[in-house]
């Protein structure tokens, strides 16, 4: 099929949930995307942060293959090898979270430890952070704060209150006897790139351990070496009560977990559960996942990586940037003009980016994006954001 055939057929049955791109993607290798033309785009995307690992890894594609041929789903009911080895690698990576639920997704990850905090807290409320996004489902949804994802879909779940990110005082007030959790990004991603100061974190966890609630980090998007270490919570020197991950965990394939710490309790048979949870093709996928971004070094790739994309961004001089922020490869561009112009002519120059609210360029390259490719990044971006650009 054409390009044209490929978009005709997916207007025609598409349920009209996404804005949909007139840009056909058929393949993709490392930090490269290529279009049912031939035509190469740096991918500055990775899928909404999925794709740390690059496209199509060869250790990844093996393990699928592997496995596939072996055993696709099983229940976590029924034992099996590869969900035991990622059990034993994943709690291995936080100290402190020694057990581990698998699900599919972030928002399912969320809605997890939703549950898990009200089983074992006894309590219902929540305190989520201004500019959070946690996903789309109704609880995470409910601790998502832009109201463009929440019209339409009220009455969400009672009890989630949202506070001033970054904002000891405004944490203080919040968090009371009848608080089950704390959920924080560590760096807000769909917010516009705002990573949290130390003592920020720091003091929510005290809060946390003084009122009786749990700490819940969100690393949906920071995981797995994205901001410069494995999880963006080392920056910290913190450890939550519950840790919930996706995105990249299983090379590009569809899996969400979350590390479960010990003051979490009243997780007993039948709690909560999911069908193609822990299932061993995904397991396998994150089992060869977590070896490359060990034998590769990749936190340290986007700790050294995004620190020299930082600093050529930084020197851009441009009367339209108002402020470039980041951590490791998660980079944010804020501009003086709403994005969405900048983000097309950006696309026009086969660089694939994405927005962090209206005037936040969001650059999430995969880890293994190589220092040719951000060079050639920087200079196209020097031309784009020195212009002033208009809606159409």
């Amino acid at each position: 099929m054409n390009a044209q055939e490929i978009i005709d057929i997916e207007n025609k049955y598409t349920s009209g949930v996404y804005a949909k791109q007139t840009l056909t993607i058929v393949r993709g290798q490392g930090a490269s995307l290529f279009d049912v033309d031939g035509n190469e785009y740096l991918d500055c995307s990775s899928g909404h942060g999925v794709a740390n690992l690059g496209h199509a890894h060869p250790k990844i594609a093996e393990a699928l293959y592997k496995q596939a041929s072996t055993l696709i789903t099983l229940f976590e009911s029924f034992p099996n090898d590869q969900r035991a080895a990622l059990m034993e690698k994943i709690t291995a990576l936080v100290p402190g979270l020694d057990r581990v639920f698998f699900c599919n997704s972030g928002t399912e990850a969320v809605e997890a430890a939703f549950k898990f905090a009200r089983i074992s807290t006894g309590r219902k409320n929540f305190i989520a952070a201004m500019r959070a996004f946690h996903g789309r489902t109704f609880g995470s949804l409910s601790a998502t704060f832009n109201k463009k994802y929440r019209e339409g879909f009220e009455p969400l779940l009672p009890g989630v209150s949202h506070v001033a990110y970054n904002n000891i005082e405004a944490l203080e007030k919040a968090v009371n006897e009848e608080t089950a959790a704390v959920i924080l990004e560590v760096v807000q991603g769909e917010g516009g790139v705002y990573p949290a100061s130390a003592e920020y974190v720091q003091v929510a966890r005290r809060i946390c351990d003084e009122r009786g609630a749990l700490l819940i980090v969100d690393e949906i998007q920071t995981g797995f070496g994205r901001t410069g270490r494995l999880f963006a919570i080392e920056h910290f020197g913190v450890t939550p009560d519950l840790l919930v991950c996706a995105k990249s965990l299983a090379g590009g394939v569809p899996m969400g977990a979350v590390l479960i710490g010990h003051k979490v309790q009243n997780l007993t048979p039948g709690v909560h559960g999911s069908t193609f949870g822990g299932n061993p093709l995904s397991c396998a996928a994150a089992n060869a996942a977590l070896e490359v971004i060990k034998e590769e070094g990749l936190p340290r790739q986007a700790e050294v990586k995004g620190a020299y994309l930082l600093d050529k961004l930084r020197r851009i001089e441009s009367p339209n940037i108002r402020e470039v922020r980041g951590l490791g490869l998660m980079v944010g561009i804020e501009m003086k003009q709403k994005v969405t112009p900048y983000i097309k002519a950006l696309q026009e120059k086969k660089i694939i980016a994405l927005n962090a609210g209206l005037t936040v360029i969001r650059l999430l390259p995969p880890l293994v994006i190589t220092y040719e490719q951000i060079d050639h990044l920087v200079k196209v971006l020097s031309e784009v954001l020195t212009v002033e650009q208009k809606d159409e």
